[in-house]
């Protein structure tokens, strides 16, 4: 199991002491250092079963400089979100979480963590 975070987000430290306190055997992606390729974001995508703007992060400042909110949402557009979430990864909603038999969970609640320590 693997987990993407920021240090700086409360959701990520929340989730990393419920991983913690059930003793789950994970390693910790500090994304915003160690940032994603875009095929490794394609891959997160499929594993989450989700769509690039799904989990962008459009408040953003980044997001408002590049006008995300008015990005076409459709297959063709895809790469293009794609791209800009591997150049501005903070964008990147957080904490995602990889589970052992390969999907992902975006981990901010308690009952998302639990989910992927299920799998």
């Amino acid at each position: 199991m693997e987990i993407w975070i920021n240090p700086a987000c409360s959701k990520c430290r929340s989730a990393l002491t419920l991983l913690d306190a059930e003793g789950a055997d994970y390693t910790v992606r500090r994304y915003l250092e160690d940032v994603p390729s875009e095929d490794e974001i394609r891959g997160v995508l499929d594993r989450l079963g989700l769509e690039p703007w799904d989990i962008t992060r459009t408040q953003e400042a980044h997001a408002k400089e590049l006008g995300l909110k008015e990005w076409p949402r459709d297959a063709g557009s895809r790469g293009r979100w794609i791209t800009a979430l591997a150049e501005h990864p903070k964008l990147i909603q957080r904490p995602i979480i990889t589970a052992d038999d390969g999907t992902a969970v975006v981990g901010r609640t308690d009952e998302a963590v639990r989910d992927a320590l299920s799998r």
